[in-house]
């Protein structure tokens, strides 16, 4: 297995510490809010290499935590009129709605910070007897420039940084810099006793606390969106492998960002989308697949065309699903054709893709295969029960490792779209034509039938007549 490595801009094998066991630990979500497309794709690549991990028979140990202690929280519960506790509480509550909707697994753990605030305070102590961290009137900084890796991840050099830093308002500060780790108490927000008076955490250092709490001084992989690398990732490691003197992460993995239409995504801009949003008119499975129809890393752009073939594409897969499990039932007494070389090829292909730095493009185009290669044995009687049942069972097998083709197919192909298409019809919209011209063709009314038939292949969609229906799929 190669996953690229951010850390060495390269790819590399990748050589657990532990043979068969995995430590991952992937930064969530503040709960200010709720959350948006951006963080759906961050959260899907994850669960994808979660699932994915677990497919290939290793012990995962995922930690994904929650910021619930924040400047953001802070202010949002002051202009609500709430505490930052319920403030915290009611967006975690709609964290676990929306990831539900989208398939997500449950991590491992999923720590909150202000449950940790114990093993906080004793790594900003232990950055502080090494010299590494230093207190002024109760706010503790880190000593950036005394940590001599500083910008490795992010490749950033620190007299550039120096160079191109505005004057720093807060003169108490050795060096404009140097970053809080802990935050002296003020007037109505919350705070813990500590060695350096009442206060909170800064945000780097809660990362760098629990991921010691959970996977130890070392683990396997540390990821997120590559907007953390800078300057979030970069601080985690200057705290961690300056308390403990040992690498943080063998192997950081970081997904690409999100554009809309064709641009930066912003509230400014009116073009923020959430995930409650976009699913009020889009099927989750369909988010899913239009986020692994695209590799982790690469950019990815969301405009209601792309996810409109996203949906179609995942409908073919669904209609397959659908011809199968008809067959499946159909006769079981038939007898058996070669059909198992035929899904050890498959399987090969799904794990030399995902064994690529996780490539889902490329094992998207292996369900495609799979899709041309038994419609057409369906097509021409080909497939017996049993085989057909076999495929069935190795999609759901492969498609769980992505979070995909988990559902009924008849419950997926009923849902409404993302939207009707300007140039074509919804699924509903074309099964229901689809049972007309059955009803037309019943009655001998060939003449209705036809014209049926030539009303969808108008609409971008053809129809396959065989002894066990009708089939269709979209013309591209």
């Amino acid at each position: 297995m190669q996953i690229y490595n951010s850390l060495n801009r390269r790819k590399e094998e990748f050589v657990p510490l532990e043979p068969g066991k995995i430590g991952i630990y992937a930064c969530g979500v503040t709960v200010y809010d709720l959350c948006h497309i951006g963080h759906a794709r961050s959260l899907v690549v994850f669960d994808v290499i979660y699932r994915y991990l677990q497919y290939r028979g290793y012990e995962v140990n995922f930690v994904r935590n929650f910021t619930d202690i924040d400047d953001k929280i802070i202010n949002r519960s002051h202009e609500r009129g709430i505490s930052w506790k319920a403030l915290a509480e009611q967006y975690i509550e709609e964290f676990y709605k929306d990831m539900d909707r989208l398939g997500l697994l449950k991590p491992t753990h999923e720590p909150r910070a202000t449950d940790y605030i114990g093993e906080i305070i004793a790594l900003v102590k232990k950055l502080e007897d090494k010299g590494l961290a230093y207190a002024v009137d109760g706010d503790v900084y880190y000593r950036l420039q005394a940590f001599k890796g500083y910008g490795k991840l992010s490749g950033k050099n620190i007299e550039d940084l120096l160079s191109g830093a505005r004057v720093d308002v807060d003169d108490r500060k050795e060096s404009p810099l140097d970053f809080a780790l802990w935050k002296s108490s003020k007037a109505g927000e919350p705070s813990w006793p500590s060695p350096w008076g009442e206060g909170r955490p800064g945000w780097h250092i809660e990362c760098s606390a629990m991921s010691r709490k959970f996977l130890g001084e070392t683990f396997d992989i540390h990821g997120g969106g590559k907007d953390l690398i800078f300057p979030h990732h970069e601080n985690e490691i200057a705290q961690s492998e300056g308390a403990h003197g040992k690498p943080l992460a063998h192997y950081w993995v970081h997904n690409g960002f999100v554009n809309i239409d064709q641009e930066k995504m912003s509230k400014s801009l009116g073009n923020f989308l959430t995930i409650r949003e976009l699913l009020e008119t889009c099927h989750p499975e369909v988010l899913r697949f239009f986020v692994v129809s695209s590799h982790y890393r690469s950019p990815i752009d969301f405009s209601r065309e792309n996810v409109a073939v996203a949906e179609s594409g995942l409908e073919r897969l669904y209609l397959l699903l659908d011809r199968l499990q008809e067959k499946a039932g159909a006769d079981p007494a038939q007898p058996e054709l070669p059909v198992e070389e035929a899904i050890n090829s498959w399987r090969r292909e799904f794990i030399a893709a995902m064994d690529d730095d996780f490539n889902t493009a490329a094992a998207i185009a292996v369900f495609f295969e799979i899709s041309k290669e038994i419609n057409r044995r369906l097509d021409e009687g080909r497939l017996s029960s049993p085989e057909a049942a076999r495929v069935l069972a190795f999609m759901r097998e492969i498609g769980w490792a992505l979070g995909l083709l988990q559902e009924a197919p008849a419950a997926f192909l009923q849902r409404a779209s993302f939207e009707a298409r300007d140039e074509g019809l919804t699924a509903a919209e074309i099964e229901g034509l689809i049972a007309e011209r059955a009803a037309a063709r019943k009655a001998r009314d060939w003449a209705e039938a036809d014209r049926l038939r030539d009303l969808l292949e108008q609409r971008g969609v053809a129809l396959k007549d065989s002894v066990e229906g009708t089939r269709w799929q979209r013309k591209r």
